[in-house]
Formats: C-alpha cells, sequence, structure tokens
C-alpha cells in the first residue's frame, strides 16, 4: 500500500514555495533577488520568508511546516538556527561559490566580516576564497529550509553572491511559471560539432522561442554547410523554436571578401575596412548592391527560415572620427557624393597638413557627420525593401531590425550615424520588429537601465509593442563586479527587467550563457503578477497521503490548485491533465500548461482531451475542448510552429479546412506548421 501511496503522490504536482512575504523590515535587496527568478509576492504570508534582524516568530516551527527562511548575520531567530558569531573577523573580497570554484567572484569594496560556526548539516554555498570562512550556507530541515548569508547580499542583491538564486532553487525554490518567448543570437562556429536535437531541447527548456543564426556562414552554398543549417532548422522547428536569418551588412562573408577586393569598403586612412571580425564591403558601389541582393535572395530561397534580421547596419566606429583607422565610410562612391553635395573630399577632414584638417571639428566635420547619419538611413530602407521582396514571395516571414540604442547613450548618432527617431516611422509603416541594442559604452551599468531606454522611445513610437530589447552577455571591459561577464543573480534581474519593459527581449548570444544558469532563464523572464496555491500543499503531505491512499486514484481529490496572474502568454508548471478556469484545458504537456495573459486557476483533470497540444511558436490568447475538436487562438509573427500528442484527423484555421500537414517528430509527437498572424485553429482528435 505505502508504495502506491508513494507512487501517487509522485504524479500529484506539487509546488515548492511559488510566493514570498517580508517580516521585519523592507526586505533589503531580496524581493529583487526573488522577483527575478520569477517568484512573486503574497497577498499575506508567503511560503519563502525573508526574516529581518528583528522580526519575531517561531521560524523553527514554520520551516519544519514547510517554510523557506532567508536569514542574514548575527540574529536570534539565526542563533535559533544554530549560527553563531565566532568573535573571529575575516577580510572579505574574494569569494568562492560551490556551483562554479575557478569563476573569479570579486567586490568591488572589501569588508571586515565576521566568521560565523553553522551548523554540521548546512551546505556552503560560498565561501571567503582565502580563510574558507562561510558566506551563504543552507539546508533543509523538516518539509521546509533554510538560507543563510554572512552579510548583505548588496543593494541590488548580485553584488557579492551571484548565485543566490541557483542556492535558492536547490533548497526548494520553484517558480511556478516560465517565459517560452526569448530569442537568443547563435553563431555555428561556436556549435560546430554537437547534438542539434539536445541543444534545441535545452533551449527551448531554457524559454528561448527563436534562434537567429550567424547567416553569413552559409551565405555562398556548400554542400556541408547546407546540410547541418538544415539540421539545425530541422530540430529547432520540431522544438517550437523559431529560426532567423541573422543578416550583418555591411559585412556579407569571408569569402565574399576575399574574391571582390574591389569592393571593399575603406576607412579614413585609406585601407580596406577589415574591423574586429566583420568585413565590410562597400553598399554604395552599384555592381556590388546587385550582387549582395542576388546572394540574399539565394540565402532566403535554399534555408527554411521563420524571419529575417538586418543587424547593425551603420558605420564604424564607437571612436567616431576620433580614430581615422576605424572611420567608414570612406569608399570612392560615398566619397564622390558627398563631394558633388558640399564642394570638398570628405577624406581631406582626415589629412594631416591639409587645408581642411583643421576643421575636423567645426563645419566641415559636421556636415561629414549628417551625411554619414543620412546614409545609413537609406541604406536601411532600401534593404528593408529588399526583404520586403522577398517576404511576397514567402509571406510566412517575420522582418526584425537590429539597432543600436542612441536615447540612451545619445553618442550614437555621430559615433556610428545610428538615428532611431528618423528610423522608426518607416518601421511603423510595416510588420516588423525593431530590436534595440544597448551600445558596449553602457554595458557595465545596472538593469534599471532597461525600463529607462524604454522610457525614451514612448515618445518617439507609436507601436511599442513593436520595440525589442537586446542584452549583451559577454565578458565586458569596463571594471565591473561581481563578475566579468553576467551570471546569476545580474543576468536574471538583467532579463526580468527588460522583459517587464519590452515585449521581446533577446541575448546575445547563445554560447555566451554559462550552463548554471539555464534552469532558470525562462522564469527570469516571466511576468508572473501572482501565483498563490489553493487546495493541499506541501506543508500538509500527511493529509495528502492520507487522501490518496484512500482515493486510491490519480485523479483524486488530492491533486493541487494553483492560481496564477500572469502578463503575456506562459508555460505553468504542472505534470498531468488539467482544467483551467474549471474547463479541461488542450494546451499541456512536458510538465507545463500553456496559459493565456490574464489570471487563471489550474487544477488537476480526470477528462483528458481528444489530443494535447504540446507546445506552440506562439502566443496563446485562448483555448478550449469541443467534442472532439482542440480549439485554440494565437497571434504569432512568423508561421506558428505546433507540437501535438496525437496525428490530427483535420485540421481548420478560421473555421476553413487548412492542409496542414501532421509531421512525426520522433518522440511520439507530431509537427503542425500554421499561418502567421491572428488565427483560430481547430484540431480535430478523428
Amino acid at each position: 500500500m505505502m508504495r502506491l501511496v508513494m507512487a501517487l503522490l509522485l504524479a500529484v504536482p506539487v509546488w515548492a514555495r511559488v510566493n514570498y512575504s517580508v517580516a521585519g523590515g523592507d526586505g533589503g535587496a531580496w524581493p529583487r533577488v526573488l522577483e527575478s527568478m520569477g517568484v512573486p509576492r503574497a497577498a499575506g504570508e508567503g511560503e519563502v520568508v525573508v526574516v529581518g534582524a528583528g522580526a519575531a516568530g517561531e521560524w523553527r516551527s514554520r520551516v519544519e511546516a514547510g517554510a523557506l527562511v532567508i536569514l542574514e548575520g548575527a540574529s536570534e531567530a539565526a542563533a535559533g538556527f544554530g549560527i553563531v558569531a565566532t568573535g573571529k573577523r575575516a577580510q572579505a573580497r574574494s569569494v568562492a561559490d560551490a556551483g562554479a570554484p575557478e569563476l573569479d567572484i570579486i567586490w568591488e569594496e572589501a569588508i571586515e566580516a565576521a566568521v560565523f560556526a553553522v551548523p554540521e548539516r548546512a551546505r556552503v554555498f560560498a565561501k571567503e576564497r582565502w580563510s574558507g570562512a562561510p558566506l551563504v550556507v543552507g539546508w533543509r530541515q523538516g518539509a521546509g529550509a533554510v538560507l543563510w548569508t554572512a552579510v548583505s547580499p548588496g543593494r541590488r542583491g548580485y553584488e557579492r553572491f551571484p548565485y543566490l538564486p541557483q542556492a535558492l532553487r536547490e533548497l526548494g525554490v520553484a517558480p511556478v511559471a516560465e517565459s517560452r518567448r526569448l530569442w537568443a543570437f547563435f553563431d555555428a562556429s561556436y556549435r560546430s560539432r554537437v547534438d542539434l536535437d539536445f541543444f534545441a531541447r535545452r533551449w527551448r527548456e531554457a524559454g528561448i522561442g527563436a534562434l537567429h543564426v550567424a547567416a553569413w556562414h552559409f551565405w555562398e552554398p556548400d554542400a556541408e554547410r547546407d546540410a547541418y543549417l538544415k539540421r539545425l532548422i530541422e530540430a529547432c522547428h520540431k522544438r517550437a523554436i523559431h529560426v532567423y536569418a541573422w543578416i550583418e551588412f555591411p559585412h556579407v562573408s569571408q569569402r565574399f571578401w576575399d574574391d571582390h577586393p574591389e569592393w571593399r569598403e575603406k576607412t579614413a586612412i585609406g585601407q580596406d575596412a577589415h574591423l574586429d571580425w566583420r568585413r565590410l564591403m562597400n553598399l554604395q558601389n552599384p555592381a556590388a548592391k546587385q550582387a549582395i541582393a542576388a546572394g540574399l535572395r539565394g540565402l532566403a530561397g535554399r534555408f527554411d527560415w521563420d524571419g529575417m534580421n538586418l543587424a547593425e547596419l551603420y558605420f564604424e566606429s564607437l571612436e567616431g572620427y576620433g580614430n581615422a583607422a576605424r572611420f567608414t565610410p570612406m569608399n570612392e562612391n560615398a566619397r564622390a557624393e558627398f563631394t558633388a553635395r558640399h564642394g570638398f573630399d570628405p577624406a581631406e577632414l582626415f589629412r594631416e597638413g591639409g587645408a581642411l584638417h583643421h576643421a575636423r571639428n567645426g563645419e566641415g566635420m559636421r556636415k561629414l557627420l549628417e551625411y554619414r547619419a543620412s546614409l545609413a538611413h537609406r541604406m536601411q530602407v532600401e534593404w528593408l525593401d529588399e526583404l520586403e521582396r522577398i517576404r511576397a514571395g514567402k509571406p510566412h516571414l517575420d522582418l526584425v531590425l537590429t539597432h543600436v540604442d542612441d536615447r540612451f547613450d545619445t553618442r550614437m548618432r555621430d559615433l556610428i550615424g545610428a538615428d532611431a527617431e528618423r528610423l522608426l516611422p518607416v518601421l511603423e509603416r510595416r510588420e516588423a520588429t525593431f530590436l534595440i541594442e544597448d551600445p558596449a559604452t553602457v554595458w557595465n551599468l545596472g538593469p534599471e537601465r532597461y525600463p529607462e531606454i524604454a522610457r525614451r522611445y514612448g515618445p518617439i513610437t507609436e507601436k511599442p509593442e513593436k520595440l525589442a530589447i537586446d542584452i549583451n552577455i559577454v565578458e565586458r571591459y569596463q571594471d565591473v563586479y561581481p563578475t566579468k561577464k553576467q551570471t546569476g543573480g545580474e543576468l536574471f534581474q538583467l532579463v526580468h527587467l527588460a522583459s517587464g519593459a519590452f515585449e521581446r527581449v533577446a541575448l546575445y548570444f547563445e554560447s555566451s550563457l554559462m550552463g548554471r544558469d539555464l534552469p532558470l532563464l525562462a522564469a527570469s523572464g516571466a511576468r508572473v503578477v501572482s501565483a498563490e496555491r489553493g487546495g493541499a500543499g506541501a506543508a500538509n503531505e500527511a493529509a495528502v497521503m492520507k487522501t490518496v491512499a484512500w482515493a486510491g486514484r490519480v485523479e483524486g481529490p488530492a491533486r493541487e490548485r494553483l492560481t496564477v496572474k500572469v502578463r503575456g502568454s506562459h508555460a505553468v508548471r504542472w505534470n498531468g491533465a488539467a482544467k483551467v478556469d474549471g474547463r479541461v484545458w488542450p494546451v499541456a504537456g512536458g510538465g507545463v500548461v500553456r496559459v493565456p495573459s490574464g489570471r487563471h486557476t489550474v487544477e488537476a483533470s480526470a477528462v483528458k482531451p481528444p489530443l494535447a497540444v504540446v507546445d506552440l511558436s506562439a502566443e496563446l490568447t485562448s483555448a478550449s475542448v469541443e467534442g472532439e475538436a482542440v480549439e485554440f487562438s494565437y497571434e504569432a509573427q512568423a508561421r506558428a510552429w505546433v507540437v501535438v500528442d496525437a496525428k490530427p484527423a483535420r485540421v481548420e484555421v478560421d473555421g476553413a479546412a487548412f492542409g496542414a500537414q501532421a509531421v512525426a517528430v520522433g518522440d511520439g509527437t507530431w509537427l503542425l506548421e500554421l499561418p502567421r498572424g491572428q488565427h483560430v485553429a481547430a484540431l480535430y482528435g478523428r
């Protein structure tokens, strides 16, 4: 009987600690830490409790009953759990994390911290690197757990202990909802010999809904490379992941550069513009433009793309005209056009001792910078027009333009020719997304910059829903703390605040993400307003066992109920058949239930739908079961990939028969391709 009871319990969807509250004080930075990993504040008493130094309470009994208690430093509550100061002190600045012992974690300022004795059963998550003094410890106790830090985690919550979210997760803080709409940039040169099906599954579990693939590696036909990309696209589609061609004009490809030295861009000192990894071509040359347009059409036709991303189409460099060796465009076509308009060769502005050299910071240079910004805008419009012509033959394609932010760092217009205010009205007349990239000059600033960037774009756009933001996850050149690259709490706060400010968040790039960040990445992008448990909970497992043993079946009354309020379509963690808002729900599988934006109650269902939508690459707006049909409405920027657990006998879209052919994926599921836009689909089980 006990074996049966335990088997039934494993089938019961039990969430661990879905919300938090603060006892005593304002909680410091802990609300930021918890909310960035998808754990909202409770309306009353939370399942995670941040305990202030003077907060009174029976914390041991609370933990035994199932709460997770967070403590800081010396306090009566900490002493009650056996955490006491030894009287010793340690200089703390360098931290060793148990999950990443080789990672340099350096605090901006050293502090002298008390050394504490901790219970033997405590796991040390982080310690002072040289003395070994425990700084972050935790353990499970009864049905609950304790997390303690020797000092405050800092004003933002990640300045000292970047991996607090991972420690909380290990102790049972399980985010209730996840976003499945993150974008990520992908460069095949970092993933040349990998299991693409494995990676596609991992990307989807991390909340990635689209991959933007560096298309310059596949510009010219090549049997081996083309086969690789086709396998990648197929693996992504099977996981409901869109794949975009990431175009980096004026860079075309290595071979194009090698084959056409006569079309290379020039810098202000007359050298070929091979700058960083990009090899820039002269897009003002008519013959070059014609050849590149033909290559772009060929690239679009050879592969089953879901969209095209025209990225970073402006000029070098972030040093502006102060570095002539990187300043572009100085090709003969641009110089001739400028000379015809203004009566002097712009190259003269950079010639030492030349007649115009003294005017570098004056009227002559201002004319050049204005011409340069105007030319960048003209190029962007021309190539968007080319993409529109491609989309006319492939109406399922989504279009994206990635453009560096010039509203937060207003120098970008003069430095590289970027002018968002002029470009946005052009995009608003098209069905295209404006993906804002924060420039390297602000990578050292905190997560709060993303709501501020969104605020600054508000006055210059009529369609804020078409704005997206790109986060660079890279080794930063500035002095930054506690890690050179964004990871742990900093990464999650970046994604969380960006997701709250923009409809879409992209990450540059997929291979720079650290493996230990992936399990919480999807939750960090979630926009969870509230989450409350209803029915049987983790704190009364004895009652659950008693009820299940009495019921003798998995669909009995021991099942849990969860009420969530989310902004946008989300995946709610759930195992087994479910009802949403009292109705049998057909969009579920793989350990989640997909719900639309709004407030919803999820609970167990004794009835299964005729077939289930396991995943889809679209925003879900409603769903229902009507007899043998599963109906759902969706909105998709590109075509929608829909994964179902059985082959539909018939498919309808907007009330009419639709000729979608279900393709067996190989893991017991089937893949359907549905049209781009807003639609209502009906899938018939038989």
